[in-house]
């Protein structure tokens, strides 16, 4: 695995209306690509939240399926107590499902993938790419 996908970017191609995402996930393996457990929790509130639930969760766990899922675990425990205070301590933040995601990324030495790149970019040492621009 390479890359860890953010939520947004799991949004952005199931929906299919980014044509540069899309031609991005199909120059890379599946086996390149992960989840992770916070990401695939906020897919299945979308889904709870849309107005036909079965369908949007029948879409979410087909998608699901193709990915290797990593937990937010012990390690990423550790790495998102020092992400968080390390932004924090300079007085910005980002958001907390997004501090346990970057958490995840760098307890597994992956990249990125996001177009939330502003609040990202705060996180140091977090590699991400923005696969929505070309």
């Amino acid at each position: 695995m390479n890359y860890l996908l953010d939520t947004n970017a799991c949004i952005t191609y199931l929906r299919g209306k980014n044509p540069v995402l899309l031609q991005k996930f199909g120059q890379h393996p599946l086996s390149d690509m992960a989840l992770c457990s916070v990401s695939t929790g906020e897919l299945r509130h979308g889904a709870e939240r849309s107005k036909n639930p079965p369908a949007e969760y029948a879409k979410v766990d087909a998608f699901v399926a193709r990915f290797t899922v990593l937990p937010f675990d012990e390690a990423a425990a550790r790495v998102f107590a020092r992400i968080r205070h390390f932004v924090m301590s300079r007085g910005q933040t980002i958001g907390a499902y997004d501090f346990q995601i970057a958490a995840i990324a760098l307890a597994n030495d992956l990249t990125l993938v996001t177009h939330n790149t502003h609040e990202f970019g705060r996180v140091p040492g977090l590699r991400w790419e923005d696969w929505e621009v070309p």
